[in-house]
């Protein structure tokens, strides 16, 4: 037994969106043997975009059941079925959200007519729902609305039954169920992932880590991981057991941590950190007229960089950005030829240094505030972001140019100098990498505040 159902939503961000409109038809293979129809009321805004896609209006749904009065029904008509929809993981996700909103956990096999129809009718122009049935000569009408778009799939699913000579759909029935008990435990496990910032763990039945991440969202990352497709996926899906986090509140912090516990545990399914992959770094010479210089050139270990960058497209963007910033001379930043002058004499955005029309003083200042934009303007530095709570601040040590760590403080606690710092951060490595992203996140003002601490000594 089938239950074919379509949804529509009112939009928004991810597992926070509402059913405005459900359509469940109970289908034995054959003919449609109970039907369950009805807008829901969502308690939440309708976006824009939505009411023009369905014509369905926050006016309309004023008097709307809502779920939880229609709660009862939708698990009566499912019960003993698989249920079916295209694209059958966003359907299946809206209804098992709004019954955890209820607390209830709703469990059932599904199967999506969008991989069935790729496997049995190949090579159609599109698998989208309308374009699909049109090629395929069943009628659509009320084209996203819940009833209209869920006819359409009861129709679509019995001509991909009659074309299933190798019963490949009682095939994927059976599977379903085995997988469904595997997404019950993913399931249980991501429900213990708060959806904020941080760093994650997923551990192996031993509980040795397989794979460390980061992200703004942790809940909706871990749910990647867990519903992925991809061979490294269903690699990480075999083997994990359980899931660990910890939450940072800041982006920076989450970045910073990522690196280092990847270091140190080296998890099996962590690739080389995309951040470990630093190949240019920015250097300084000065010429024989006295102006300086600024060359972007391969990174090699132990050689500190005014800034680094993961790709020279990456450093060529950002040296052109900050050379018209402050008004110096392509040529002197290895941007143009050596032998001449550049071209924007011409148009005054370079003043004549490469042409020895410009004082060597004036220029060479120029060139120390571009540098002290580009990597950290004061030896002594504290990074002050968001924290974990509204109470609470993450701070980041520089000392001496180099990465001491991070920590948390109190929002009504007073920072005054270095040594106070040093008791609330938690130390950690000065890698390339770390410095990197701290360079990044300085330059883009990604974090809330940057305190000079010899300003404060």
């Amino acid at each position: 037994m089938y239950a074919v159902v379509d949804v529509e939503t009112t939009g928004g961000k991810y597992n926070e969106e509402g059913i405005t409109e459900i359509a469940i038809f109970k289908f034995d293979g054959n003919k449609i043997v109970d039907q369950f129809i009805s807008l829901v009321n969502p308690e939440r805004p309708i976006q824009p975009f939505v009411v023009q896609l369905t014509g369905i209006n926050e006016k309309m749904l004023r008097n709307a059941p809502k779920f939880y009065e229609i709660a009862k029904r939708i698990i009566e008509i499912t019960e003993d079925c698989t249920l079916v929809a295209h694209n059958a993981s966003f359907d299946y996700r809206m209804l098992c959200t709004e019954f955890n909103r209820l607390g209830f956990v709703f469990e059932r096999p599904a199967l999506c007519t969008v991989a069935l129809s790729k496997k049995l009718i190949p090579e159609q122009a599109s698998y989208k729902l309308g374009k699909l049935v049109r090629a395929l000569g069943i009628p659509l009408s009320d084209r996203h609305r819940a009833a209209g778009d869920a006819r359409a799939t009861v129709k679509l699913l019995k001509l991909l039954l009659d074309k299933d000579s190798k019963k490949t759909i009682v095939k994927e029935v059976l599977r379903t169920k085995d997988q469904d008990k595997v997404a019950r435990k993913f399931q249980a496990l991501m429900e213990q992932v708060k959806p904020v910032t941080g760093v994650y763990y997923l551990h192996n039945q031993k509980g040795d880590v397989i794979y460390i991440g980061k992200s703004l969202n942790m809940r909706k990352r871990v749910n990647q991981h867990f519903t992925g497709k991809s061979r490294k996926a269903l690699k990480i899906q075999l083997e994990t057991h359980s899931v660990s986090t910890e939450e940072t509140g800041s982006e920076l912090i989450a970045l910073l941590k990522e690196i280092d516990e990847i270091q140190l545990h080296k998890p099996k399914h962590n690739r080389v950190h995309k951040n470990d992959r630093i190949r240019f770094g920015l250097q300084e010479a000065v010429n024989s007229n006295g102006y300086r210089l600024l060359r972007i050139v391969h990174a090699e270990d132990g050689t500190n960089y005014i800034t680094t960058f993961k790709n020279l497209s990456n450093a060529r963007k950002t040296l052109y950005f900050f050379a018209h910033k402050y008004t110096l001379c392509l040529k002197y930043v290895g941007l143009e030829s050596p032998k001449e002058a550049c071209s924007d004499v011409e148009i005054n955005k370079c003043l004549g240094a490469c042409a020895e029309r410009e004082a060597v003083e004036l220029y060479n200042k120029r060139v120390q505030n571009c540098i002290d934009q580009l990597r950290f303007s004061s030896p002594n530095l504290l990074i002050v972001d968001k924290g974990r709570s509204h109470d609470e601040r993450s701070i980041v040590l520089i000392q001496n140019t180099e990465y001491k760590g991070f920590g948390y403080a109190d929002l009504n606690y007073q920072i005054n100098n270095l040594d106070m710092v040093k008791n609330l951060i938690t130390p950690m490595k000065n890698s390339r990498a770390a410095r990197h992203i701290l360079q990044s996140f300085i330059r883009k003002n990604k974090v809330k505040q940057v305190i000079d601490l010899n300003e404060k000594a």
